[in-house]
């Protein structure tokens, strides 16, 4: 039984590689059949292929293999090379031939391969077809979801708006109602006041304008009629609460009350303007310190004030007052320098109260400390902070008058055993008034000794006169020209007056006193040199045997002078061994301290 043709589906290309490659079925489904007994059965009628473009491969000596019915078969193989072709034409000819040929083979080699890449660019351009018509579908899709969704999403979007506004704007009315609530209590808080001051609450009117300011600031309230009207009266009640409140702070600064300078602080704290309020406190006494230093220098001034007036002549250059009103102004500048005095005690004792209300109050809502809203770590205390800046002023004011006036020179010359007084008293005022139990005191031993030192020039001056003054006396007692006449005891009182009474003017200040008695000393030296200098010498001096002689005498009468001297310096020191006692105390403990 014959086996049934296969039947095929027409090739839609007429690619010659197709045709092709349905060859090999075309020529399987129209093979011989054959007979149950296996022969061959006559085939059928042949049709014609003359119109087919496979007639011209058949008879093709290179592709009729493929048309035999047992092609594909391992061990048929293939024909035998045609004979050799006529004799070569032209080289174009040629040419073509080699190239068809070798096309022909590379496409027969890679045969599968193009087919398989055929089919891959088929279902390709399916699947590109069935992309584009996805695409499309979705693109329709879109474009109608997104004209149902914009004209809610505007609507949303509008919506939204409008509540955002409405929310702020009943954070607005709900901020407004509160300020206008705590602007009528501090209304009631100052009206208060008004009738009876002493029941003005500074501190509650403060806390309440600060918490006004903060919410119109913090919530941008300004702009806002009701607002704005009420700020206005708010900052002239602001006004009044710091001028109020700085009242009560200077006053309790000048009584040294704790209680009102606590009060006075508080209201600046509540107001926000503490540190603020410490620095213009501060530097209000810098000033004052500064400007009194420099009223108590101001010779144009003193000699103004002491001669009724400027006068012919007016003052000299040299800072020295007009003629017969010396006395008037040595007198004024030692009166202005007891109120500079003064003044600076005041100063110094009220920031070292200021301070020490501050290193002890607190605030009674945060408890927070009123000193470390003042200060932060590491910076210097304010009453260093202030005597620092008198202490500079002071040396330069004294530096200043030294070289520029001659009667300030020789008044603190001459008397700076006084002006030493003055600033010793003001240090110990200062230490007295400010030594309480667990509170630093005003200034240090540094302090101190930064103060003694701004008139050092001074000191040196008076060292040098006393010197000077002494030696002079020596001198005049003791010539160095006139080596044979001997002193009288008048002469040799007058040294020893003298240096008593050098001895009694800095007898009540032990430093000075110590300092003196080294000038003393060197005086004492001067004097023994004096003395030996004046000796006589030589075989009559040495003489035993008769009566004593002219050198002799003189000797003796130098003897009796220097044991007048010894006796009495002596005596001197005896009068003042408690007093000088007193004097090495003190200075060893002055001198322990500042170690």
């Amino acid at each position: 039984m014959a086996a049934p043709a296969i039947p095929r589906s027409p090739i839609p290309s007429s690619s010659p590689l197709q045709r092709l490659s349905t060859f090999k079925d075309r020529t399987t489904s129209t093979a011989t059949p054959t007979s149950a007994a296996g022969t061959i059965t006559s085939p059928p009628s042949s049709i014609p292929f003359s119109s087919s473009p496979l007639d011209s491969l058949s008879s093709d000596p290179i592709f009729s293999v493929f048309f035999s019915s047992d092609f594909g078969s391992a061990a048929s193989p293939l024909p035998p090379c045609p004979p050799a072709p006529p004799p070569p034409a032209p080289r174009s000819s040629k040419t073509a031939s080699a190239s068809s040929k070798q096309l022909r083979s590379e496409v027969l080699s890679r045969h599968d391969d193009l087919l398989s890449q055929l089919s891959s660019l088929r279902d390709a351009e399916s699947a590109v077809s069935a992309l584009r018509s996805a695409v499309t579908t979705l693109q329709s899709s879109v474009r109608r979801v997104r004209s149902e969704i914009a004209d809610p999403n505007r609507q949303i979007r509008s919506k939204t708006l409008q509540l955002s506004n409405l929310h702020r704007t009943t954070e607005l009315l709900q901020f407004t109602i509160r300020v206008l609530r705590q602007s009528k209590k501090l209304r009631d808080v100052m009206a208060a006041g008004e009738s009876e001051p002493d029941k003005l609450d500074l501190a509650k009117a403060a806390q309440l304008h600060c918490e006004i300011l903060s919410l119109c600031n913090e919530n941008e309230l300004a702009g806002i009629a009701v607002i704005d009207e009420e700020l206005n009266w708010v900052f002239e009640a602001g006004q009044k609460l710091r001028s109020e409140g700085m009242r009560v702070l200077e006053r309790g600064l000048e009584g040294l009350n704790q209680a009102e300078v606590g009060a006075g602080l508080q209201v600046f704290y509540n107001l926000g303007e503490l540190r603020a309020t410490v620095d213009g406190l501060i530097s209000k006494y810098k000033s004052q310190g500064v400007k009194s230093v420099s009223v108590a220098l101001d010779m144009k001034a003193i000699s103004a004030w002491s001669s009724g007036g400027y006068g012919p002549g007016g003052i000299q250059r040299s800072g020295t007052p007009q003629i017969g009103s010396g006395g008037k102004a040595k007198e004024a500048l030692w009166q202005r320098m007891s109120t500079c005095m003064d003044q600076l005690h005041s100063i110094v004792v009220a920031v070292w109260h200021l301070q020490r209300v501050l290193s002890k109050k607190r605030d009674p809502f945060t408890h927070m400390l009123l000193l470390d809203e003042v200060m932060q770590e590491g910076d210097p205390m304010l009453t260093d902070c202030v005597w620092e800046a008198l202490v500079k002023s002071f040396a330069s004011q004294m530096k200043s008058a030294f070289t520029a006036s001659s009667f300030v020179k020789e008044i603190f010359t001459v008397g700076y055993p006084k002006l030493y007084s003055m600033i010793e008293n003001l240090l110990e005022r200062i230490s007295r008034d400010t030594d309480v139990k667990g509170v630093l005191p005003a200034i240090t031993f540094e302090g101190k000794d930064q103060m003694v030192a701004a008139i050092q020039i001074f000191q040196t001056a008076f060292l040098a006169l006393c010197l000077s003054r002494l030696s002079d006396l020596v001198n005049t007692v003791f010539p160095v020209s006139s080596r044979g006449n001997v002193p009288s005891k008048e002469h040799i009182s007058r040294i020893i007056s003298r240096i008593q009474e050098e001895i009694e003017a800095v007898q009540p200040n032990g430093r000075l006193t110590l300092l003196v008695l080294r000038e003393i000393s060197k005086v004492l030296l001067l004097l023994a040199e004096r003395a030996e200098y004046q000796i006589s010498t030589g075989p009559e001096a040495r003489q035993i045997t008769g009566p004593a002689t002219p050198a002799q005498l003189k000797n003796f009468a130098l003897c009796q002078h220097l044991q007048e001297i010894h006796m009495r310096i002596s005596s001197m020191m005896t009068d003042f061994h408690y007093h000088f006692r007193h004097i090495v105390s003190i200075t060893r403990c002055h001198v322990w301290g500042c170690l």
